[in-house]
């Protein structure tokens, strides 16, 4: 996992093998995902919030060029998934300046954009080269897509939005989540591109994760 101390220095080194995969359209994993290697058991489980379906939820932040470049790829994989699987996605905090995209995020979801608009912050950010990392510049951002400026600073300030920011933060802690993008299976195991050594190859150690989960459901 990247360690949080060197999570800057990381993103530069990582960006080679985030970006190779584009290239790697289906290929399949040379043997079965090894525990340890390709993912992480928990020690400690966590509780999820879809009774009665495997939950997979994608810890990302906006900033990050490797949650880009997975960006397209999870879509696609999402929209496969049979329909006792869900996905939610957090956005994490490893500092103070990585806030104001949490709540981006959560304002989009209280707005009911995120379909609309998640894909096209990770453009403005490493397309369009639109930082997106103050309160203000979302703002503008959001008022260039259409969005009623007064109604999307009062859902980014609102109680609803705090509320769920400090809870991704924490969650992201009990996961003892130190780089993104990664990917929790039910609340039992961790996978992430740098530890299945691609973007579709941690989408494929998810499946197999999925599968397990589905062969032999936990006990909460």
């Amino acid at each position: 996992m990247i360690g949080r101390s060197s999570f800057r220095r990381l993103l530069s080194g990582l960006a080679l093998a985030a970006g190779v995969v584009a290239f790697l359209p289906g290929t399949a994993l040379a043997q079965q995902p090894r525990e340890g290697t390709d993912y992480i058991r928990l020690q400690q489980p966590q509780t999820t919030d879809s009774p009665g379906k495997i939950e997979v939820t994608e810890f990302f932040w906006y900033s990050c060029p490797h949650c880009n470049a997975l960006e397209p790829t999870l879509e696609a994989w999402i929209k496969k998934l049979p329909q006792d699987v869900v996905v939610r996605r957090v956005p994490v905090r490893f500092n103070a300046g990585m806030e104001p995209q949490q709540r981006l995020y959560y304002t989009l979801e209280a707005l009911g954009k995120v379909d609309q608009l998640h894909r096209l912050v990770f453009t403005a950010i490493h397309e369009q080269r639109q930082p997106l990392n103050t309160a203000n510049r979302i703002f503008d951002w959001a008022q260039q897509q259409g969005l009623d400026r007064a109604q999307f600073m009062a859902a980014y300030n609102s109680f609803g939005v705090q509320s769920k920011v400090q809870r991704a933060t924490k969650l992201a802690e009990a996961y003892r989540i130190d780089g993104v993008p990664t990917l929790a299976v039910n609340g039992r195991y961790l996978t992430s591109p740098s530890l299945a050594g691609s973007n579709v190859g941690a989408l494929q150690v998810a499946d197999f994760l999925i599968g397990q989960e589905k062969r032999s459901p936990p006990t909460r």
